[in-house]
């Protein structure tokens, strides 16, 4: 059935291992297969094939481990390995094709990490078909035994698909959901301070009912679901990111922009900072109604 598969990006590292934790989890809310993948090549050069053959058994050993995990540690009935000689950030995007979901670590410390999420996460998020999420956070997947809230970035350009993803994880998980917007009021340049306008409480509102309106259509279909909405006045990045401190995972539109495609900006600074796990969820998705 289309859409009935998670992936997960496998390394053997901490960092795979809190990924694979969640997909599990994953998998087991929504009775989907689990695909488990991992991605080798050779970075030297010219070499003999049997040198080549002895990476690609190290590879194979290392994705067999993943998937012994998933099958020993799980109520998942359905594990597939997915070995792939090249790019892991490419046969990613190609596995997510047709998927529910695709589920990436992150080391998420300084800016060496960072340059790891560029050339791996933030491919992916910038190009699967599928929702993403980048597991981020310290200790194991899930980390509290009463998580704290799904929180969704809402803007007027967040599309449904997003929206629908993060009611449907609340449903799943049995959490609340938290909607919230940034008000950004710009400072002048030249670090010059002003008041705010005396119409700030009134702005407030007019977004929060504007909000309200967008997430109507959802809440009456998760009627279940015990949903806040909440405006802060702060930049969308620095919301989000202090939100996302006692959040079970944070939800972004993928906000694509430009000819190649390139994440936006508070979608990436997201999967780089954020203190949660990130769901990157673009629009249009052909799996979209089967979460």
């Amino acid at each position: 059935m289309a859409g009935s598969r998670v992936v997960v990006g496998y390394d053997g590292s901490d960092f795979s291992m809190q990924a694979l934790d969640w997909a599990l989890d994953e998998c087991e809310l929504r009775h989907a297969q689990l695909t488990v993948a991992h991605a080798w090549s050779w970075p030297y050069g010219e070499a003999s094939e049997e040198a080549k053959l002895h990476l690609r058994k190290a590879a194979e050993h290392v994705l067999q481990h993943g998937a012994d995990c998933a099958r020993s540690s799980s109520a998942v009935g359905d594990v597939v390995a997915d070995l792939y000689e090249g790019s892991a950030a490419e046969r990613l995007v190609e596995l997510s094709v047709g998927a529910r979901l695709v589920v990436v670590g992150s080391r998420g410390l300084g800016a060496p990490a960072r340059s790891v999420v560029g050339s791996v996460a933030g491919h992916v998020t910038a190009g699967a078909q599928a929702p993403v999420v980048v597991v981020r956070g310290p200790g194991p997947i899930p980390a509290e035994a009463e998580p704290g809230p799904i929180v969704l970035g809402l803007t007027s350009a967040t599309p449904e698909d997003a929206m629908e993803f993060a009611f449907a994880e609340a449903a799943l998980r049995g959490l609340r959901l938290t909607a919230l917007h940034a008000v950004d009021l710009q400072e002048p340049e030249w670090g010059m301070k002003v008041a705010p306008p005396p119409c700030l409480d009134q702005l407030a509102e007019a977004v929060r009912e504007r909000m309200d309106d967008r997430l109507a259509a959802w809440r009456d279909r998760h009627p279940g679901i015990h949903v806040e909405i909440r405006t802060v006045i702060a930049s969308a990045r620095d919301a989000l990111r202090t939100a996302s401190g006692g959040a079970a995972l944070l939800v972004v539109g993928a906000d694509r922009a430009g000819p190649g495609g390139q994440l936006g900006t508070v979608a990436r600074a997201m999967t780089e900072t954020a203190l949660c796990p990130v769901a990157v969820v673009p629009a249009g998705r052909p799996s979209g109604k089967g979460i």
